[in-house]
């Protein structure tokens, strides 16, 4: 019997249209769409299924989307492959869909956790805001290179940190514009390439610092319950069940990067031999290619509804 883990991804895998499908098909997932619009104010998914693109990619819409989106989508999977939720031995999620995990997971309600990731958006927007800055993908280098990258380019009046270590030559940078541009130039120079990410701000860092005060706050008046399977963290790539330890480690996720090939190491190492992905878009197949090529992993998102 297999041994599955279920992904969810995180900001940047937004797309106009996501959700469309599946809440048209489940009723469960239109609820689920139809209650954010309550807690958020908004209408929720006439952004996801009209946009416009520049709106949904902007923080403060994007990650209550992907969250919902994300918890929506997992009613194709209960059709489709439910063996796969019978057997699953643990979740992860990309940065914001560490969130999404987590209600999967039972350790936060939807509703608490959809206000926790409209916070968090807000605040990340916030910062950003306060601070012009960006994060870049720097693919063909390893990391001792990379971190040269971030050594060169941070100076007294600017920073460019690691984000995220996303897998073996796919390391994602982040900090002040000015740095963010020297390192397109540096990740050439040393032979790599860099692709600047549509995101506001320089996630995972300390240019994040100011939001997470806002989000402890938040934290602290939400039910944090012990998961009912393991959902391992980004900051250390491992699980925690203390409702306390969870707070503390979703605070310091904003300013930390992510560790994602050391968790799917940690899961494959743990047992697991069978990989979904949840929720639009494919970035996390596409990195588990190159973190372990032959185990299998299956998408569930609208593509896999047939018209």
């Amino acid at each position: 019997m297999s041994q599955t883990a279920i992904l969810f991804p995180g900001q940047g895998a937004q797309q106009v249209g996501m959700g469309v499908k599946v809440a048209q098909k489940y009723p469960a997932a239109k609820l689920l769409f139809d209650q954010a619009a309550k807690i958020l104010e908004y209408d929720l998914f006439e952004l996801c299924a009209n946009g416009p693109e520049e709106k949904l990619n902007s923080t403060v819409y994007s990650q209550p989307a992907l969250f919902v989106a994300g918890l929506a989508t997992l009613e194709v999977l209960r059709e489709s492959a439910p063996e796969h939720i019978e057997n699953c031995k643990a979740v992860a999620g990309l940065s914001l869909g560490e969130y999404t995990a987590l209600a999967f997971a039972e350790a936060l309600s939807f509703e608490d956790g959809l206000r926790i990731v409209k916070t968090r958006g807000e605040a990340m927007q916030a910062a950003s805001d306060a601070k012009p800055s960006g994060m870049v993908s720097i693919l063909l280098l390893d990391e001792e290179k990379v971190q040269g990258i971030c050594d060169e380019a941070t100076t007294s009046d600017s920073i460019l940190k690691i984000a995220n270590y996303l897998c073996r030559g796919n390391i994602v940078v982040s900090g002040d514009k000015a740095a963010c541009e020297q390192a397109l130039t540096l990740a050439e120079e040393a032979g790599g390439r860099a692709i600047p990410l549509k995101v506001a701000g320089a996630f995972h860092t300390p240019i994040m610092n100011s939001a997470t005060e806002k989000l402890a706050a938040a934290l602290e008046n939400v039910t944090v319950r012990r998961p009912g399977i393991p959902v391992v963290s980004n900051v250390d790539a491992k699980p925690h069940d203390d409702p306390a330890e969870i707070r503390d480690i979703l605070v310091r996720q904003v300013v930390h990067p992510v560790r994602w090939e050391d968790s799917m190491n940690y899961l494959l190492d743990s047992g697991i031999d069978q990989f979904c992905e949840v929720g639009p878009g494919k970035v996390l197949k596409g990195l588990m290619k190159r973190i372990s090529r032959k185990t299998p992993f299956d998408n569930y998102n609208d593509d896999t509804i047939s018209d």
